[in-house]
């Protein structure tokens, strides 16, 4: 069964980030990989980096403690596996996203130009190159909806077909509603050649493998007019998650995701999804030094 993989910041633990991975291994009946990557420290004091590097391995190694001590005391029997990484974050989660069933990281609290440039940057690089789904949790998802709600953009491209197949069997995981949204942006000038019928047409077929592969899921279609971002933040407000799918190779990194995915990362009311087409993605390789396994445990949390 393949891992769950939460990346863990040293500098400040995200609990939702945990939570949300943590649930969905047990759900999935699959082992909790938690990752935290030591950056490389670029000073120029002759004895600076060494005695930096050491600090943040320490943290590092403190931060991978404490979130291992709260996933006990969430699922005592969920099995675990800490791995201490030199190297850049976003470079060091692409490539053990490798195989993953998923990819759970918390906000970085950067704006959206540091988030896609910064050295520190997370999110973007990880949702635009992992080969698996990556969760962004900025924000908690909404449990007090009954019955439980996953929407999932729908735009009739193979992206979106990805993320119906995913958002659909986690809607089944979760015992939730499916909603497939399509939100046909406002033109300048409305010429009348716009018919309703097609967006109808692209939901329905969007959505017919559903029934068939999840006949628990009930699915619910919505065509909405106006900014994607805005629409699918709309929709976001009741759902556990929103899931998107995201585009293929090549391109910078916020171009590979599209704008409303990188839109929704920021701005989404619960946690986002950005599903990869199958074999499309590509782990980011760019050289960030020594990027070594300091330790590593699998095994079994203790029972009581």
């Amino acid at each position: 069964m393949n891992d769950v993989l939460v990346g863990i910041d040293p500098r400040e633990l995200s609990a939702p980030a945990l939570v949300w991975a943590a649930d969905a291994a047990v759900r999935r009946g699959a082992r909790l990989r938690l990752v935290a990557a030591v950056p490389p420290v670029h000073d120029r004091l002759p004895y600076g980096p060494p005695a930096r590097q050491s600090s943040l391995r320490l943290r590092a190694e403190s931060a991978l403690a404490n979130a291992e001590d709260l996933v006990r005391e969430l699922h005592d029997g969920l099995r675990t596996a800490t791995e201490l990484v030199d190297g850049t974050p976003a470079t060091v989660l692409c490539d053990k996203a490798r195989g993953a069933a998923l990819a759970v990281v918390g906000p970085r609290h950067l704006g959206r130009l540091a988030e896609v440039l910064c050295e520190s940057s997370v999110i973007v690089p990880l949702a635009a190159r992992a080969d698996c789904p990556v969760v962004v949790t900025r924000q908690p998802e909404h449990t007090t909806v009954h019955p439980p709600l996953i929407v999932v953009g729908v735009d009739g491209s193979r992206d979106c077909r990805a993320a119906v197949a995913f958002a659909a069997a986690e809607a089944s995981l979760r015992r939730a509603r499916l909603r497939a949204v399509r939100v046909r942006p406002l033109r300048p000038r409305d010429d009348g050649t716009e018919d309703p019928a097609d967006d109808e047409r692209l939901l329905a077929e969007s959505v017919a493998g559903c029934a068939g592969h999840h006949p628990d899921v009930d699915v619910d279609k919505a065509v909405m007019r106006g900014n994607p971002v805005e629409q699918l933040t709309r929709a976001s407000l009741d759902a556990l998650a929103v899931v998107v799918g995201r585009r293929g190779r090549g391109g910078h990194s916020g171009t590979r995701l599209g704008s409303t995915v990188h839109g929704l990362l920021h701005h989404a009311a619960c946690p986002v999804i950005a599903v990869p087409l199958p074999g499309t993605g590509e782990a980011d390789t760019t050289p960030s030094g020594a990027e070594r396994s300091r330790s590593r445990k699998d095994r079994p949390a203790p029972t009581a």
